[in-house]
């Protein structure tokens, strides 16, 4: 019979403990699920925060593009809160969002993520053993080299004509051209419907069917940041303005008869005589919108396509008064000093434009100086009876010579 010494006996019992608590962490792992080991388990050791607290994306994520998920979740228990704020601009926001009916999960309300923005997440949550949990990560969002804007016409806080169209060049070509869309909404008060069209892919304009009503308030908000109008290329502005509606004045210029005709309110101000475009050089019919006013300015038939064989302009007056453009190809009614007095009224001698009769400088008293000082940016010019086309609606603010089925034909949105 072998003689077991004290140490043996003692070597025995660690073995047999050892092996005892082998089959119990084995028994715990193989019943629980958990990817913790079972001796994390048997000791109520808490799990990582990373894998307590799920957050996509991963912490320290850059170029994180605006189309991927933000999402915060927990494989089991319950989330007790998330924050997060984005820091974009210098400026920080809260995200909004909710946690899911069953605990288990956190989504922003907008889904979207902001472009060129630092994101922190903050999210507390217990398991299903009690054990409470936090987690803070942080990732920052994609930077794109192309972005795009809208310059947009009429300017803030300014009292416009009833004949005003709401228009935006844009800087870049707009390939998506529902999303720009969607991120335009202009509001009236009182409320009319306001509709958009399309010219080209560069040129968005809004306006009612009709005329706005004076004292019409008109407010208008770009949602372009972080809109994709083309691929790779997302907007820029988040800003919202409004203009004021005055008093509703049209002058509707007879290029045969040689007088235009000014009404305030439906009624009749005066008629002034004007001199139109010559023969060879007619004014466009149609509606016009005064787009800009100019005390004086300077006017180049080189600028305009009116050349001599030497190059130079058929014409180069460079202290026109009162000028107001009507197109954007260089169609203006203007003061004009330089034509003989008796011209107003009956012989049309102009490259296009509409003339009144003024003096060098620019008069008050003169029917130009006159005209000038009772006119908005804004205003409709009319011109009938010229032995011209209509002028393009994109040529200016010459959409009302659309009627409203071709102009709300011309939205992205369908």
């Amino acid at each position: 019979m072998r003689h077991v010494t004290g140490r043996a006996r003692r070597a025995g019992v660690a073995l047999a403990a050892v092996l005892t608590w082998a089959g119990l962490l084995a028994g715990a792992a193989g019943c629980s699920g958990d990817s913790r080991s079972g001796l994390d388990r048997v000791l109520g050791k808490p799990p990582a925060p990373e894998d307590a607290i799920r957050v996509t994306p991963r912490d320290g994520a850059r170029e994180v593009r605006p189309g991927q998920a933000l999402r915060v979740r927990v494989p089991d228990g319950r989330l007790e809160s998330v924050k997060v704020v984005k820091s974009q601009d210098a400026q920080e926001a809260e995200v909004p969002g909710r946690i899911s009916a069953d605990g288990r999960g956190w989504s922003p309300a907008d889904g979207r993520l902001a472009l060129a923005a630092r994101y922190t997440v903050d999210a507390v949550a217990v398991d299903g053993d009690g054990h409470r949990s936090a987690r803070h990560t942080t990732f920052t969002t994609y930077v794109p080299e192309e972005r795009f804007i809208g310059y947009v016409t009429p300017e803030n806080r300014a009292t416009v004509g009833t004949g005003m169209i709401v228009s935006l060049e844009f800087n870049r070509e707009i390939v998506d051209r529902a999303a720009v869309e969607r991120a335009v909404h202009v509001t009236a008060d009182p409320a009319v419907e306001v509709r958009p069209h399309w010219f080209g892919t560069s040129r968005l304009d809004f306006r009612p069917e009709h005329y706005w009503k004076p004292g019409t308030r008109v407010t208008v908000s770009l949602r372009f940041r972080d809109v994709e109008g083309a691929p790779g290329v997302y907007g820029l502005q988040y800003r919202t303005f409004s203009f004021d509606v005055g008093r509703h004045q049209v002058s509707v210029v007879d290029a045969a008869e040689h007088t235009m005709r000014v009404r305030r309110e439906g009624e009749l101000l005066a008629t002034v005589p004007i001199t139109a475009g010559a023969p060879k050089t007619t004014t466009y019919n149609g509606k016009m919108v005064v787009t800009e006013m100019l005390d004086v300015t300077r006017m180049n038939g080189a600028t305009v396509g009116f050349k001599k064989k030497n190059g130079k302009g058929e014409y180069d007056i460079p202290d026109v008064p009162h000028a107001m453009r009507l197109t954007e190809s260089g169609t203006f009614l203007h003061g004009n000093y330089w034509a003989s007095p008796e011209a107003f009224g009956r012989v049309n001698l102009s490259h296009g434009c509409v003339g009144l009769r003024d003096v060098k400088g620019g008069g008050a008293d003169t029917p130009a100086g006159w005209f000038f000082d009772r006119s908005l940016i804004g205003d409709v010019v009319e011109v009938v009876r010229s032995k011209d086309k209509t002028v393009a609606p994109d040529n200016g603010l010459g959409g009302w010579n659309m009627n409203w089925g071709e102009w709300t034909a011309g939205s992205a949105v369908k």
